[in-house]
């Protein structure tokens, strides 16, 4: 079908799409936790039963059993080399059952989220991501096939998302109708934090036919959110796809919805009277919910619903927003040229903070002008890091670096303790992935994270540190946080780490820190590299210093961790060395003037707290 032609068809009363296809598939006894998309090859007359339970109740466009259908959603289940298949199955099974049918029914192409996070919240680029999308809409639109009629690019929670795979389906079939169709939380925003205004206007501008919601709550959230995106896109065609509201019960392990047919019934009659002209059914709706929505838009009377008034409030601008804080110390330091001294420290196992307070006090007297706080280091449990650092900078008067990794926070928690951290006056930051929980005090916690390091890099340079939070929304004033990244100096892959480093560079990161050196040669010859490569100076480097210990800890930190090389020069003289931990400082001072030239200062790693060596190892500064 033309774009044209599909435009005509809304420009009448509105279309009536079918209902949800998985939760049918559950009640019928397919497994939540199994692959919906599959069994349009293992059980294509259940998938087809479904389909024409909706043609024979009026639906006007059915939707093909492919919304998980792409490679990284089918790889959860092992499937991802059967991408083409398992969607072309999809197309053959509905045209069947609407070939027989005899009905002048559409055939639209369901595409749903990859189920992965898009760069810079994740790890998978716009074009991984946009190949995928490809692969999967190549197979639905196979012209061998007679192909699907339209796309329903849907439940997507992420406009950049959906910007993707309009790409994607652009670039392959430009003159296809598309719809897109965004889904919301409780709190009527995205699970990025997105409002329905922001969204209009982003969908709106793309090369798609069709805007609206999906999914979300159930009809009364959605014709408010249907208001919202009307009164900023006037122009353009509205669909509105509910759930049969929240799940309501778990009965004998199957999830239930509360909406019954009639009450879809009323608002079908109300999205109509709100512009709505693309209508059906989402998750808990069944034949009976569609059936009685076909009464509905066939019987036209006036809707028992009210609609909502809706007011969309132009927000202030935060662009050119005064920083109202001054700027940290080490910020101050980067800018000036003074030499950074910093060593690394952990917080206490439990609540008696001497300890830590003690030994930041006689690292200031050694030379220290700064601290590093770890979080949770080798996922031990420990004091919260940004507590630790406030009783620092408040007891000892040395500023601190907070280490922020990424694990086991999702956006809404990284967001609230930025806004805590800095309003105990914390104002540099250490980004990082954080530890894995596998190999620490809880192997059972949750590992999961909604945001990778340099999404986070990101979000606080270019939006807290100007008055907003990843939604746009105000945070009343701008942070002044100074962001710094971690960086490898001697990496195996060294067009890799060059590469990951840049891209840190680009999304805002103020300093590094690296991880311990032990080759000085092959570091400087990195920095020489990176720079020669891009043309451009490489980012303040605070480099890592580690003093040995004794001749097993040099074994183990070379065997046993990751990205730790030291050489064999070194072993050897830690094996050969009458006092190891003499040698291990002598050794971390010949590494830190090696280093002094090229770097902007040095960052302590004691070996088990002995920060008596550190303090040592300093004295070659004096």
């Amino acid at each position: 079908m033309k774009r044209g032609e599909f435009r005509a068809r809304l420009g009448g009363k509105p279309l009536l799409l079918d209902g949800a296809m998985g939760t049918v598939l559950h009640s019928r006894g397919a497994a939540l936790d199994g692959c919906f998309d599959v069994l349009n090859i293992r059980q294509p007359a259940l998938v087809a039963e479904i389909h024409r339970s909706y043609i024979d109740v009026g639906a006007d466009i059915i939707e093909t059993n492919s919304f998980g259908a792409n490679r990284f959603k089918l790889a959860e289940h092992g499937l991802e080399a059967q991408v083409r298949e398992i969607n072309q199955a999809a197309v053959q099974v509905a045209r069947r059952v609407i070939d027989g049918s005899f009905k002048p029914v559409l055939l639209a192409g369901s595409v749903g989220p990859l189920g992965v996070r898009l760069a810079p919240l994740g790890r998978v680029s716009t074009e991984a991501a946009q190949a995928a999308f490809a692969e999967q809409i190549k197979a639905l639109v196979s012209a061998e096939l007679r192909g699907v009629d339209l796309l329903i690019i849907e439940t997507m929670s992420n406009v950049q998302e959906v910007e993707t795979a309009v790409a994607a389906a652009r670039a392959i079939a430009p003159d296809l109708p598309i719809v897109t169709t965004m889904t919301f939380d409780r709190d009527d925003r995205t699970l990025l934090g997105q409002k329905a205004d922001d969204l209009a206007a982003r969908l709106a501008a793309l090369d798609v036919d069709v805007i609206g919601v999906n999914c979300s709550g159930g009809p009364a959230q959605v014709l408010r959110l249907i208001s919202v995106m009307r009164q900023i896109a006037p122009e353009m065609p509205i669909a509105a796809v509910p759930n049969a509201g929240f799940p309501e019960q778990m009965a004998r392990g199957r999830v239930m919805y509360p909406a019954t047919p009639a009450y879809f019934a009323d608002y079908a009659r109300a999205f109509t009277e709100a512009g709505a002209c693309l209508i059906g059914g989402c998750c808990g709706t069944n034949a009976a919910h569609i059936a009685a929505m076909r009464q509905a838009l066939d019987v036209p009377a006036p809707s028992p619903i009210p609609l909502p008034r809706v007011q969309v409030m132009e927000r202030p601008s935060q662009k050119g927003a005064a920083v109202s804080d001054p700027p940290s110390q080490l910020a101050e330091s980067l800018h000036n040229g003074r030499y950074v001294v910093t060593v690394e420290m952990s917080p206490p196992k439990g609540i008696a903070s001497q300890r830590l307070l003690e030994g930041a006090h006689m690292l200031k007297e050694a030379g220290a002008n700064l601290l590093n706080i770890a979080d949770s280091p080798l996922a031990r449990m420990r004091m919260s890091a940004w507590a630790a650092a406030y009783l620092v900078q408040k007891e000892v008067g040395l500023e601190t670096v907070l280490h922020f990794p990424t694990r086991g926070r999702n956006l809404l928690r990284v967001q609230g303790d930025l806004l805590a951290a800095y309003a105990l006056g914390i104002r540099n930051l250490f980004v990082v992935m954080g530890d894995p929980t596998r190999i620490g005090d809880f192997p059972e916690a949750m590992d999961s994270y909604d945001i990778v390091p340099t999404g986070l890099i990101q979000l606080i340079k270019q939006q807290f540190n100007a008055g907003v939070d990843k939604a746009g929304e105000s945070i009343d004033q701008p942070t002044n946080f100074v962001v710094g990244c971690a960086l490898n100096l001697t990496p195996v892959d060294v067009a890799h780490e060059m590469k990951l480093l840049r891209k840190k560079i680009s999304s805002g990161a103020d300093f590094a820190l690296t991880q311990p050196v032990f080759d000085p040669d092959a570091a400087k010859a990195f920095i020489a590299r990176y720079e020669e490569t891009y043309g451009e100076p490489v980012l303040p480097v605070i480099v890592g210093i580690k003093p040995l210990y004794n001749s097993r800890n040099a074994e183990f930190l070379h065997n046993e961790v990751p990205g730790m090389i030291i050489p064999d020069a070194l072993r050897e003289r830690m094996r050969e060395a009458e006092q190891p931990q003499v040698e291990g400082v002598r050794i971390a001072q010949e590494i830190l003037l090696a280093m002094r030239g090229v770097t902007h200062g040095v960052y302590m790693m004691p070996a088990f707290n002995r920060y008596d060596l550190v303090a040592d190892v300093l004295d070659v500064l004096r």
